[in-house]
């Protein structure tokens, strides 16, 4: 069970294949050293048994080991998907972005929608993004010229669409005047929800 590295003075073990007892406790260190969602579980033993295999009279019940967690309150899917949704608003992440996220760490869509957020998050973090970027009227203009304006501007318009906002959000963060402009258009939609 031992092979020899091609340098002589390391030496690979070959991992031992997994049984019920091996899998449930990789399940475990994998849940308490990362936040996941039920479907990053599920993908991360399912791995790990293709990687290292299975021994044992029956197969694999990783749909019943997850199931097992989610019960026991080890997974939690909508806690999961609002922390990783806060987090990406934070950043300056619009709502498509979000959604991909969260479709990508197999959040149930019902879940996803519940997780969406409101018209004031997603004005507040177009207007985070832009801060952090320097974007719109963040950006020091006298820097260029009136024809480079023009493409610094499309290349942000992009940059904000990419980011997962609405082009309405971002062209009005682009082009707005001034800062404390866009922090009313912000605050206006707070107070209307």
């Amino acid at each position: 069970m031992v092979e020899q590295d091609a340098t002589r003075r390391r030496i690979r073990r070959t991992p031992k294949p997994l049984d019920r007892t091996r899998l449930n406790d990789l399940a475990l260190a994998y849940v308490a050293r990362f936040s996941t969602s039920a479907g990053r579980l599920r993908s991360y033993l399912s791995r790990k048994i293709r990687e290292r295999g299975y021994e044992g009279d029956a197969g694999p019940d990783v749909e019943g080991l997850v199931e097992r967690f989610v019960e026991n309150g080890y997974v939690d899917d909508e806690v999961y998907g609002r922390a990783k949704a806060d987090e990406l608003l934070a950043r300056g992440y619009g709502r498509r972005r979000i959604d991909q996220a969260l479709r990508a760490a197999d959040i149930a869509e019902d879940v996803r929608d519940q997780l969406a957020p409101d018209e004031g998050q997603k004005r507040a973090a177009a207007l985070a993004l832009a801060r952090r970027r320097r974007f719109g009227p963040f950006v020091r203009s006298e820097a260029f010229s009136n024809e480079e304006r023009f493409k610094v501007r499309d290349k942000q318009l992009a940059a904000m669409v990419r980011a997962g906002h609405e082009f309405e959000h971002a062209r009005r963060v682009i082009d707005a005047g001034s800062d404390k402009e866009l922090e009313e258009w912000v605050g206006e939609a707070c107070e209307e929800h």
